[in-house]
């Protein structure tokens, strides 16, 4: 695994939200994870397994006392005990089930870029075994981090911002975990595994303004526009375009977030005018450019 590979897919994540909440699930019964939801389990105490099963996967087996990692790829790993840590992209519904009483850290995620390539470059289920002798620091805080009874401690100021960047550290540090010891598919964090497409990717997310069009982006993975629309879609999920839109519309969150004015904004990113710029923000996110700044806008402190 290539290190600088690694720090750039760990300093690309950004939650917009990571709420954290402890559940105590009695023997026998069930856990619902929704469908439609990045969550994050750490088990703290007892054991679990999942509905439907895990099946098979990379499995890391430790010994905490020589720190010593064995990898075996071909365990099914249905069956997690305290100390296991397990995320769910939530493409399907999911159900954990206790074998005895369990205690479980639960964390919802959403992920600040809706374009963040993340989710694609990660499998549905993803279970890192013994984490907590590989991430001890990580483990002890997301064991910590969630309240047993949020309706009994009331909110404080700052609370949802501190709990963001624990649940960031915690999912970091899961995927670090999962990558670092060898449980990446060969030709890990490529998009799509295919160098031409994510050369493509690369140059949308680090040029969102430029006026990008099918043909220059063919162009850019040395294929022809038909042949690259096509793999793009099948290896995306989306076309060209929208992606370019998605890119477009998650940069000018974070620049209206900073405070920069919408006809900044729609400079910047390549709309021909305010107005068009508005339309397609709107398209996306329900509300106007002003509006999110809005909504968004940091509470001032009493």
């Amino acid at each position: 695994m290539d290190a600088d590979a690694l720090s750039h897919v760990l300093g690309a994540v950004d939650l917009r939200v990571g709420v954290a909440r402890r559940t105590t699930v009695t023997a026998g019964d069930l856990l619902p994870i929704p469908a439609g939801a990045i969550t994050l389990v750490y088990i703290a105490q007892g054991s679990v397994h999942g509905h439907p099963p895990l099946g098979d996967g990379c499995r890391l087996d430790v010994d905490p006392d020589s720190r010593r990692i064995v990898l075996d790829p071909q365990i099914r790993r249905d069956l997690l005990v305290a100390g296991d840590a397990f995320l769910t992209l939530g493409g399907t519904p999911f159900a954990l089930e206790a074998e005895d009483d369990a205690s479980l850290m639960v964390v919802d995620l959403e992920f600040a870029d809706a374009a963040s390539p993340l989710p694609a470059l990660l499998p549905p289920f993803l279970t890192v075994t013994g984490f907590d002798a590989l991430e001890p620091a990580a483990a002890a805080l997301a064991e910590n981090m969630g309240l047993v009874d949020p309706g009994a401690c009331p909110v404080r100021q700052g609370d949802p911002v501190i709990c963001r960047m624990m649940a960031t550290t915690v999912l970091l540090s899961v995927i670090r975990a999962w990558v670092a010891n060898g449980c990446a598919p060969a030709g890990w964090p490529s998009l799509s595994n295919d160098p031409f497409l994510d050369r493509v990717v690369d140059a949308i997310r680090e040029e969102p303004g430029r006026d990008w069009t099918v043909e220059r982006l063919a162009g850019i993975g040395a294929m022809s526009r038909s042949t690259f629309a096509e793999r793009f879609r099948a290896a995306v999920g989306r076309s060209p375009v929208d992606y370019v839109t998605e890119v477009r519309i998650d940069a000018a969150k974070r620049m209206l977030d900073a405070g920069r004015s919408v006809s900044e904004v729609s400079r910047e990113l390549g709309y021909a005018s305010d107005e068009g710029f508005s339309r397609a923000f709107r398209r996306r996110t329900g509300m106007t450019p002003s509006s999110w700044r809005l909504a968004n806008r940091a509470p001032v402190p009493a």
